[in-house]
C-alpha cells in the first residue's frame, strides 16, 4: 500500500539527524527556523463540529504552501467549502492523524476535486467503507505520493520545520487513537503541537522520547477529552494557548471538566471551536495574532516569549559549534561566527560586544538560561 514520498523530500539523512538527536533519541533541539521578513504563516483551526481539521497557509517569498492536518467528518463538508471559498486548488501535504471518520472524513472529496501532492498516514487500517473507499481513491491516483512518516523524521517545507514525534510505523499498537500522527511544527520562534486523538499513554511516550516539546500552541488531544492532556505532558509542553476542536453541546462531554480545570489551574488560556468558532493564528515568526470567528478573543501585536527551554547541558560559548550556537535566542549564523572569532569569553555579558546584541537581547539570552562559559 505504501508509495514513497517523492516531492517535498524529508531531511532524514543520518548525518544531518545528528544535529537533532543524542543517543538515537528524537528531540526538538532546534528552537528557531530562518524566516525572512516577507514570510508569514496562518494556521486555522476550523470549526468542523465534533471533528478535527486544521489548515496551514505558508507564504515563503514567491512560494505558497497549503498543508492540512486532518480533514473533518465524513457527513459534513466544511473543509471542502473552505478550500473552495479561499480559491485553493492545490494542497501540498495532507496529514491524517488517524483513520477515524471525524479525522479522515472529507479526504475522498478533497482528493477528487483538488490537486494534492502528498498524503501522510500512520499505516493503520480499518475495515470501514469510508476508509476503504478513501484509500481506493488515493492509491488510484499515481500523481499523489503516499507516505508513512516515522518518529524522528524531520521535514522542511519552506521556512516551516516539522518534526514527527509519534508513531513508528513499524511498531504500531493497533490502537488508532494512541497511534495518532503527532507533529511539532516550528515557524521562526513560534511552535505548534498536534497529537490527534493520542491519549495519556502516548503523551507520556512523547515526553520520554523527546527532549524538547515546548510549544506556544497546543491542540488538545482527543477534542479535550480526559483520556488526553496528562499533567506531565502539559508541564512539558508549557503551552501559551490550548486549543481544542469539539461540537457545540456534543454528547461526549468534550472538553472534559478535568482538562479545563487543569489548564485553568495552570493559567493557560483555552480556546475551543465549540464556543469561539474557527480560531486563526497568524505569525511572522516572532509575533503572533490570535483571532476567533466570534470575536470573543482577539490578541494583536504581542511580542512573544519563547517557552522556557530546559536543557541538560548548557551551550558553552567557548566550545559550541556554529550550529549549536544558533540554538541560542537572537544568535544567527553571522553572530555565531562572530562569537567564534571573539573567543574566549569570560562571561555571558560579553555577548554585548556582538553586533546586534543590545541590552534587551542580552537579557533575553540570560533569561533563557541555556548558555554558559566554561
Amino acid at each position: 500500500m505504501t508509495r514513497k514520498l517523492s516531492s517535498i523530500i524529508p531531511i532524514i539523512i543520518i548525518i544531518i539527524a545528528l544535529l537533532y538527536f543524542t543517543d538515537n533519541t528524537p528531540q526538538s533541539d532546534q528552537k528557531t527556523t530562518l524566516v525572512s521578513e516577507s514570510d508569514s504563516l496562518t494556521v486555522r483551526y476550523l470549526d468542523v463540529g465534533q471533528a478535527d481539521a486544521t489548515v496551514f497557509h505558508l507564504n515563503d517569498a514567491d512560494e505558497e504552501y497549503v498543508i492540512l492536518y486532518d480533514v473533518g467528518d465524513w457527513h459534513r463538508n466544511e473543509v471542502v467549502d473552505y478550500l473552495q471559498e479561499h480559491e485553493i486548488d492545490h494542497i501540498d501535504i495532507i496529514m491524517i492523524s488517524h483513520p477515524h471518520a471525524d479525522h479522515i472524513g472529507q479526504l475522498k472529496p478533497i482528493l477528487e476535486h483538488f490537486s494534492v501532492d502528498e498524503v501522510w498516514m500512520t499505516g493503520n487500517e480499518t475495515n470501514t467503507n469510508l476508509f476503504l473507499n478513501t484509500m481506493e481513491t488515493l492509491l488510484a491516483n499515481e500523481d499523489i505520493a503516499y507516505h508513512e512518516p516515522s518518529i524522528g523524521d524531520i521535514y522542511e517545507i519552506g521556512p516551516l520545520h516539522i518534526e514527527v514525534l509519534h508513531p513508528n510505523p513499524d511498531e504500531l499498537s493497533g490502537d488508532l487513537n494512541e497511534d495518532s500522527l503527532s507533529i511539532l511544527a516550528t515557524f521562526g520562534e513560534i511552535i505548534f503541537l498536534f497529537t490527534g486523538d493520542a491519549g495519556v499513554k502516548t503523551e507520556r511516550k512523547i515526553v520520554d522520547n523527546h527532549k524538547h516539546i515546548e510549544a506556544h500552541f497546543l491542540q488538545l488531544g482527543h477534542h479535550g477529552s480526559n483520556t488526553s492532556s496528562d499533567e506531565q505532558f502539559i508541564d512539558a509542553v508549557k503551552p501559551t494557548y490550548a486549543i481544542y476542536s469539539a461540537g457545540k453541546n456534543n454528547s461526549y462531554g468534550h472538553p472534559s471538566r478535568e482538562v479545563i480545570g487543569l489548564l485553568t489551574h495552570k493559567n493557560i488560556p483555552i480556546l475551543g471551536t465549540d464556543t469561539h468558532g474557527t480560531i486563526t493564528v497568524t505569525t511572522d515568526g516572532k509575533r503572533f495574532k490570535v483571532a476567533t470567528e466570534t470575536g470573543d478573543v482577539i490578541e494583536t501585536g504581542q511580542q512573544t516569549e519563547k517557552p522556557e527551554i530546559i536543557t541538560e547541558d548548557c551551550i558553552d560559548l567557548n566550545n559550541a559549534t556554529q550550529t549549536e550556537l544558533q540554538n541560542v535566542i537572537h544568535i544567527n549564523e553571522v553572530r555565531a561566527n562572530e562569537i567564534i572569532r571573539l573567543r574566549p569569553f569570560h562571561s555571558i555579558e560579553q555577548l554585548i560586544d556582538i553586533n546586534g546584541i543590545g541590552p534587551k537581547r542580552l537579557d533575553d539570552i540570560i533569561e533563557e538560561n541555556n548558555v554558559c562559559v566554561e
